[in-house]
């Protein structure tokens, strides 16, 4: 018996139906993937807070928007940027938050609260917001952006911390893409041990993950930049341009897994071209360690240890 999908072949960001009366957040919104996300929901009638780190980059980007959009300032990597800002947020529900922004195989760099930079960015800080935000998430979505290097990634269940704070001997060792590959994997793992806890509290929540393949965004010239390679960063972007596909199909992995309601909690949307690197939105499977129940409980209990945040709210019925 053939099995139908929940997403339509050749699914493109125009069968989005109307957003009107709905409210989405969108960290790194202010550029590539993220920027793409916001035009596409508020071009449908939604609401989008489009979160961002820099006020300017935040301000020129909504400048070049249409619709109904608000800017919210955090940097995901500092846990009390991240709080201060889920505080901020005045809106008593939110259907659905992606969570975007990130950065890719930089430089080993230590963030204030003393984990190491990819890791606070692409998941720690995310974690933290999402779990301040609980009590707005009643019945919504909550997409996580991984990628295909979660296949580089991976974890030892004994030292998940260590591998978060990459200090010391890990230090001396350390090595940009597959600390990368372990942050997107920790995307994975987050998004199964969050349905899971979803159905098992009644929570409501459908924690979906995407990736873009290779699309045509700035995260590629970062690590450079921060390093001063600047003629890297710009070869960087130069093969982007020429072999990438652009950042609006990139974003519709994340599009679809965040307003396609067939979609089912717990899938990971991918591209469907050859290898994933291209193409319209497709369900996909990761590796199989992203379904390690044992891994991802533990890998929770860290996070919340580490961030401060208990994932504990209690909805009304």
């Amino acid at each position: 018996m053939t099995v139908m999908s929940p997403i339509p072949r050749g699914w493109s960001d125009k069968e989005i139906p109307s957003l009107a009366g709905k409210v989405f957040l969108v960290t790194g919104g202010n550029s590539g993937l993220g920027f793409a996300t916001v035009k596409a929901l508020s071009a449908h009638g939604a609401h989008v807070i489009l979160a961002a780190r820099n006020v300017e980059k935040a301000n020129h980007a909504k400048a070049q928007l249409k619709g109904s959009i608000e800017i919210g300032i955090v940097d995901v990597a500092d846990l009390e940027s991240v709080r201060s800002f889920a505080a901020s947020i005045t809106h008593s529900h939110l259907d659905g938050i992606v969570l975007n922004a990130g950065v890719m195989a930089t430089p080993l760099k230590h963030t204030r609260d003393g984990f190491e930079l990819q890791m606070a960015t692409n998941h720690i800080g995310h974690f933290a917001l999402s779990g301040l935000l609980l009590n707005k998430l009643q019945g919504s979505r909550i997409v996580s952006v991984s990628s295909m290097a979660h296949r580089m990634g991976d974890f030892d269940i004994a030292r998940i911390e260590d591998q978060f704070r990459v200090m010391g001997d890990d230090a001396l060792k350390y090595r940009p893409w597959a600390t990368y590959g372990r942050t997107k994997l920790a995307n994975l793992i987050f998004t199964h041990e969050l349905q899971r806890r979803s159905d098992a509290a009644g929570w409501k929540i459908s924690a979906i993950a995407a990736h873009p393949g290779w699309s045509n965004t700035n995260l590629q010239s970062v690590a450079p930049e921060m390093q001063g390679k600047n003629l890297n960063a710009k070869g960087a972007n130069l093969v982007n341009r020429v072999f990438a596909q652009s950042a609006e199909m990139g974003a519709l992995p994340q599009l679809a897994a965040l307003t396609i309601g067939a979609i089912p909690g717990g899938a990971y949307v991918g591209p469907d071209g050859l290898g994933e690197l291209r193409g319209h939105p497709k369900l996909v499977r990761s590796r199989e360690i992203a379904y390690d129940q044992r891994l991802g409980a533990e890998l929770w209990r860290i996070s919340e240890e580490v961030t401060g945040v208990r994932w504990q709210v209690t909805f009304d019925s």
